[in-house]
């Protein structure tokens, strides 16, 4: 009876320690890009300095937008892979395609490249990015081996401190 109860506290411990271990590593989660290639972005950010930026919501893309342009702008990011991700698995199927119309129309083809959709693992995303407020972006600063370096979330005007972090 002793061994039950211990091994039943062991289980019930593992399982409130599984989201802290899942937010170590990025999700591996296909998705599209804006122009429509597949991608999974563990896989494309390995061996890569990297910055993502992620939205919610459509109240946190405006911010996203606001800090990928920061990011591009900072030239001690120039080496950086930088990936804007759109998590729409919440959003019908109809409001997504007009929403990646609008998306194609809006950015560049580069940009459209870097751009990533996402309509699956919403709540492995959000543990991985430490969400607590969907109404803003969340970004991620990842070194060349996959180890988070920096991350934050709210307005772009944050951005020195993920330059900091390079010195």
């Amino acid at each position: 009876m002793v061994h039950r109860a211990l091994l039943g506290f062991v289980c019930a411990a593992a399982a409130f320690t599984v989201p802290s271990c899942l937010s170590q590593s990025l999700p591996v989660t296909a998705g599209e890009t804006v122009s429509g290639r597949r991608i999974v972005l563990s896989e494309a950010v390995r061996g890569h300095q990297t910055v993502l930026v992620a939205a919610f919501s459509r109240a946190g893309s405006s911010g996203a937008s606001a800090w990928a342009r920061a990011v591009h702008a900072d030239s001690a990011l120039a080496g950086s892979a930088v990936y804007q991700i759109a998590m729409l698995e919440p959003v019908p199927n109809f409001a997504r395609r007009m929403i990646e119309s609008t998306l194609r129309r809006k950015l560049s083809a580069a940009e459209q490249d870097n751009f990533v959709v996402l309509t699956q693992d919403e709540k492995l995303w959000q543990s991985y990015f430490e969400v607590t407020s969907d109404h803003d972006p969340y970004v991620v600063f990842i070194d060349a081996n996959g180890k988070v370096i920096w991350h934050g979330h709210g307005p772009a005007s944050l951005e020195p401190e993920l330059k900091a972090v390079l010195h």
